[in-house]
């Protein structure tokens, strides 16, 4: 019997299956509805253009009453980004509506990246950074796109030798 979350989360599912977002994917984790990974490719003609960025989603059986735990598991360098990769934003806390679903959560971070909050950081030194010398914060998240290539070649490499 599934719960009133689990049914939720598979109607989430197949909505982003049959009308995924442009650039993000998502499916749950080895087949538990309650964990997702994501992917979350940089927007186009912004500094994280290019970048493949992975990030995992919690739901917990109040969802949709209460939002997801989502995090970036790939690095981050990002004014609402924490080290752990935990995400400062609006609709994840204060602002949570139940009419969020995953595509529309994931849609948010892919747009929070080029539109980040510097006044409510969760990392400071990216947060000053955007705001007063744009070309070294756009240098260091240059950096991070290159590593979400390495780690993203590095997973999928991971992923065949599972199979094999």
């Amino acid at each position: 019997m599934s719960s009133p979350a689990q049914r939720r989360l598979m109607r989430d599912f197949k909505r982003i299956q049959d009308d995924p977002p442009p650039g993000i994917s998502a499916a749950p984790r080895d087949a538990d509805i309650m964990k997702w990974n994501a992917v979350i490719f940089g927007p186009a003609e912004t500094p994280f253009e290019d970048g493949t960025f992975q990030l995992t989603l919690e739901f917990n059986e109040e969802y949709p009453n209460k939002p997801p735990s989502v995090k970036f598991v790939s690095k981050m360098f990002h004014p609402n980004v924490y080290n752990d990769g935990s995400i400062c934003m609006d609709i994840l806390q204060s602002r949570w509506s139940p009419t969020y679903d995953v595509s529309a959560i994931l849609t948010s971070i892919q747009s929070l990246l080029d539109e980040p909050n510097p006044n409510s950081p969760a990392n400071a030194l990216a947060a000053q950074l955007y705001t007063e010398n744009r070309n070294e914060y756009v240098k260091r998240v240059a950096a991070i796109v290159e590593l979400s290539w390495i780690e993203s070649s590095t997973n999928d490499q991971a992923d065949k030798e599972k199979q094999n």
